[in-house]
């Protein structure tokens, strides 16, 4: 009788909520969680050195097999320019309705690459890299932003060669020119918002990377790289809806703002209605939604 006495009371497990309690009194946190959106964007910003920086490790390391190195980056929306000049340009006859059509198609063409390359460089962004988001604690934006500025990075190598294209075909140098950089910081903040949209999209499902080839050919055909849009709106017959959406399409506004800042023949009749409106808030749509869609499903990045 006195063994059962003295025999100790068997003790209760601490509920959820002490466990709660005790782990907040000691700053303790719940391993992998989200944090809050200011906390978020004060992460980001704290590793802005490192985003920048393998940004251009990326940049650097792209045609490090290649004999002729970083020309490629120069090299590739040129040879690709000379492509569409010979189908649309010859063989359609594109070019008999644009004036200064070859500074007009490579300016397209450079512009488009900035957007197509940041897009699919960020589908990848997370299942790319795997290996780097399990084995390090970091903001996963800082993946699919770094992919952005390194596609930034190429077209401003690119922007030389296209300096250089205009003043042979008699494109003359133009106070205006100083508008391509507001444009630029504009497209840059689109394909970012819209590379971290592809980034969550593709790490849920990897397949989505074989599929954004075709969806981007043809988001492309659509843009007016090759083909004036306001010589299309001049028709008539076309439905006035298709003549909007061609207008207000996010590549073609930063296409032709491109366009208007650096051809002088590009006239702002040329541009559609409201413009810049449309490219702040294409900006400001892509950017801010694609990065709060993206934060939102943080915790689940490297799972599984």
């Amino acid at each position: 009788m006195s063994q059962v006495l003295d025999t100790p009371p068997p003790t209760r497990a601490p509920a959820d909520g002490d466990l709660a309690a005790l782990a907040a009194r000691h700053g303790l946190s719940v391993s992998g969680a989200r944090p809050s959106l200011p906390q978020y964007v004060r992460q980001l910003w704290a590793r802005r050195h490192f985003i920048s920086a393998f940004a251009t490790a990326k940049l650097t390391a792209q045609y490090s097999q290649a004999k002729l190195g970083q020309v490629w980056q120069v090299m590739t929306p040129l040879l690709n320019a000379a492509v569409y000049y010979f189908i649309f340009g010859v063989l359609l006859g594109t070019k008999q309705n644009v004036a200064d059509y070859v500074p007009f198609l490579v300016t397209g063409i450079f512009v488009w690459t900035f957007t197509q390359s940041s897009i699919m460089a960020g589908t990848r962004a997370i299942s790319g890299n795997l290996g780097l988001v399990r084995a390090l604690h970091f903001p996963r934006a800082a993946l699919p932003i770094s992919f952005a500025l390194q596609q930034l990075q190429q077209l401003l190598f690119s922007m030389c060669a296209l300096a250089v294209i205009l003043l042979c075909f008699g494109v003359p140098v133009a106070a205006s020119w100083l508008l391509a950089v507001p444009a630029l910081v504009l497209q840059f903040t689109f394909n970012a918002g819209v590379s971290m949209i592809m980034a969550r999209l593709g790490a849920k499902t990897p397949d989505i990377a074989q599929l954004m080839p075709f969806v981007l050919r043809t988001w492309m055909y659509v843009s007016g790289v090759m083909w004036s849009i306001d010589k299309i709106a001049e028709h008539d017959d076309l439905p006035r809806l298709v003549t909007v959406l061609l207008q207000i399409n996010p590549a073609a506004v930063y296409i032709d703002l491109m366009r208007f800042a650096l051809i002088d023949s590009f006239q702002a009749h040329q541009l559609p209605p409201h413009v810049w409106a449309a490219a702040v808030g294409w900006a400001l749509l892509a950017g801010v939604g694609g990065f709060i869609y993206f934060w939102k499903a943080e915790e689940t990045y490297g799972r599984g």
